[in-house]
This record gives structure tokens, C-alpha cells and sequence, in this order.
């Protein structure tokens, strides 16, 4: 088993409950293919976290002081339309800067707020068919191209792959996790 995967399942920080990303340290054709296959799951690995759940259930917040379920599912399509859009950047730009967005302010639009999550969901499944179809595009050089982000500073393409392959779990377990502790299943 990977070491570094088991070690981040046993997070008990609700926060995290999967552990904290960490970037890759090399990428190879293996984990770049897992980090894919990951990205293309996360819609349905996050259709079956909010399976069945009530109106009352998507409005549970996944942690105290945290996103309510429903905000989570529409700011993982936030989040991963602007991923789709770097990496459509930074492949077609020299070292793009990357624009940042208030992710906090977001989740607390009217749509974010209220919107039933199968919009989001919906979205998810184009997007993620053509964000996989582009990264399994991807030759050995385009890997390596690179985007800067203001806060983060500067990434290549492989670790823009392992975050939102990350990111995707990080977000299904946050409610998985909660289903778990209030015995939702």
C-alpha cells in the first residue's frame, strides 16, 4: 500500500479528512494515470456522497463553522471550472498568472446558497469529461509547462493534476464523513 495514501486516511481533523494535499514529489506515467482516474470518479464519487440526502441534510453544515453539504457540492464545480480553465492556460499561454477567486465569498452566493446540488452535479459530468479528455491529451512536455498563481506562487501542470485529483476526494469525504458520524447510512 502507498504510504503516503494510507497516512492521509487517517486524518481525524474534520477539516481534512483525508489529510492535507500534498504535492507531488515526482510524477510518473502511473501516478499521473491514477491522479486522472481520480479526477474522472470525483462526479460520481460525489453524486453517491450526497445520495438520498433531505433538504435538511444538504443544509447540515460538513463541520462546525463549516460549508453547509450543499455549499460544498456547487463550490467543487467552482472550483474545478477554474482548474479546467487553467489548465486550458496555461497550455495555450507562457507561464499564465492564474486568477484567484474568493472561494469563502462564493459559497455565499444566492446559487451556492439555494440551487439544488444536480445543477452542480450536472456540470461536473460535462466538465469532467473534457478535463480528462484534455489531460489524457497531455505529452511528457506539456507536463512540465507551468502557471502562476498569486497566492501560491508558481506549479507545473502535474501539480495542478494531483490537487484537484486531491480535491475532489477531499470534498466527497467531507461528507461521507459526516453521513458517518450521524449515521445517515
Amino acid at each position: 500500500m502507498n504510504t503516503r495514501f494510507s497516512r492521509i486516511l487517517m486524518s481525524t481533523d474534520l477539516r481534512y479528512p483525508i489529510g492535507r494535499f500534498v504535492p507531488p514529489l515526482r510524477a510518473t506515467a502511473a501516478t499521473r494515470s491514477a491522479a486522472i482516474t481520480a479526477i474522472a470518479q470525483a462526479p460520481d464519487h460525489l453524486r453517491d456522497a450526497v445520495a438520498d440526502l433531505t433538504h435538511a441534510q444538504l443544509e447540515t453544515p460538513y463541520r462546525p463553522g463549516g460549508w453547509t453539504v450543499r455549499q460544498v457540492v456547487h463550490h467543487v464545480a467552482d472550483s474545478h471550472v477554474n482548474a479546467y480553465v487553467r489548465l486550458r492556460l496555461t497550455l495555450a499561454e507562457d507561464v499564465p498568472t492564474v486568477r484567484p477567486y474568493d472561494e469563502t465569498r462564493w459559497a455565499e452566493l444566492v446559487d451556492a446558497k439555494h440551487m439544488d446540488v444536480q445543477a452542480s452535479l450536472s456540470l461536473l459530468d460535462a466538465l469532467h469529461e473534457r478535463f480528462v479528455a484534455l489531460l489524457q491529451s497531455l505529452g511528457e512536455d506539456d507536463w512540465q509547462r507551468r502557471y502562476r498563481h498569486p497566492e501560491s506562487g508558481e506549479h507545473d501542470l502535474d501539480y495542478l493534476l494531483e490537487m484537484y485529483a486531491w480535491h475532489g476526494r477531499h470534498h466527497a469525504a467531507h461528507i461521507t464523513a459526516l453521513r458517518d458520524r450521524l449515521k445517515w447510512r
